[in-house]
């Protein structure tokens, strides 16, 4: 279908913006110019949000905990895991803030949003170690957290989808039992082009350019960026993967991975639901207030997430 109407008038605000270049960007003028930028509404209103640290194998790093508001006394709640997008080299707790409320809201679960290292300080595999490791913490400290143990999903857009991917593939012969694996339009291969990055590669916000400038301060030169440990479509066995629930959009020059991985997975018995957003483009899901799209996909996904948090405890 045509560029949806509300999704246009996005795109027609963002076209006064001068062109990057790529060849002289860095990643903390890159920060500082998202960071200039317009914000979204900011989501559901949930009970409370606490800062607090988690610990790593390379040292603290940053989380934010959303309790939803619940009437009445269901017990411990579940958990959901989430890991922000931004390339891996940009945004944080507050740019993802307005999900991450939505979702615990909406699927009635604790939210941990993780503020992992970024790229190019902090280069491949830095991301993916901080992700795997802040499930195995949260999966092991449900007491501290009073949320309800082994009701654990985790949860992530574009980049955070990548690496909210990795966690469910890297964890899945552990001790940590992942629910479920909720991703908006996620990198999933970042050794391959598909045919999308030419089709939709330019003019709907995420363009080809932008996704190789991303990978090129991600990866140090001669890294294996076929590694499942950056491209979860790599790995070779996807058996006994958590239940996915993949949102993608037709308009985005990742969406033709993203649309892979979900044909994979469920060649390999795992339980997926692919949802193709039509007229929308890469992260659309937090445009909440300029996109009734962004709305519409959080409530799905949100109850996508708490029927498996549910079987995952009946």
């Amino acid at each position: 279908m045509a560029l949806e109407p509300q999704a246009q008038a996005v795109l027609a605000a963002l076209a006064g913006m001068p062109p990057l270049d790529f060849a002289q960007l860095s990643a903390p003028a890159y920060r500082a110019m998202l960071a200039a930028g317009g914000g979204f509404a900011p989501g559901d209103p949930v009970a409370s949000e606490e800062d607090l640290m988690i610990p790593t194998a390379s040292g603290p790093i940053g989380a934010r905990l959303y309790r939803p508001v619940i009437e009445g006394d269901d017990g411990l709640l579940p958990l959901t895991v989430f890991f922000h997008g931004g390339g891996f080299v940009s945004c944080g707790l507050d740019t993802h803030a307005n999900l991450c409320r939505c979702l615990a809201q909406r699927a009635r679960t604790v939210v941990l949003s993780v503020d992992y290292r970024l790229a190019p300080e902090a280069r491949f595999p830095a991301a993916a170690l901080d992700a795997c490791d802040a499930v195995r913490w949260a999966a092991s400290n449900s007491a501290d957290l009073r949320v309800r143990p082994g009701a654990l999903a985790v949860a992530g857009d574009s980049a955070g989808g990548n690496l909210a991917a990795v966690a469910a593939q890297q964890l899945r012969h552990s001790h940590v039992n992942i629910a479920h694996q909720l991703l908006f339009y996620p990198v999933v291969d970042c050794a391959t082009e598909y045919p999308s990055y030419e089709s939709m590669g330019d003019g709907y916000l995420l363009t080809a350019d932008m996704m190789r400038w991303f990978k090129d301060q991600y990866f140090a030169a001669g890294a294996d960026r076929a590694d499942p440990l950056a491209s979860p479509l790599a790995a070779t066995d996807l058996t006994g993967v958590a239940s996915a629930t993949i949102i993608s959009a037709e308009y985005d020059p990742l969406r033709d991975e993203a649309e892979h991985y979900a044909a994979r997975l469920a060649q390999a018995g795992v339980l997926t639901t692919h949802l193709r957003w039509p007229g929308h483009m890469h992260g659309f899901a937090s445009f909440l207030g300029a996109l009734d799209a962004a709305d519409h996909a959080l409530t799905m996904a949100a109850q996508r997430l708490r029927d498996a948090l549910h079987v995952q405890n009946t």
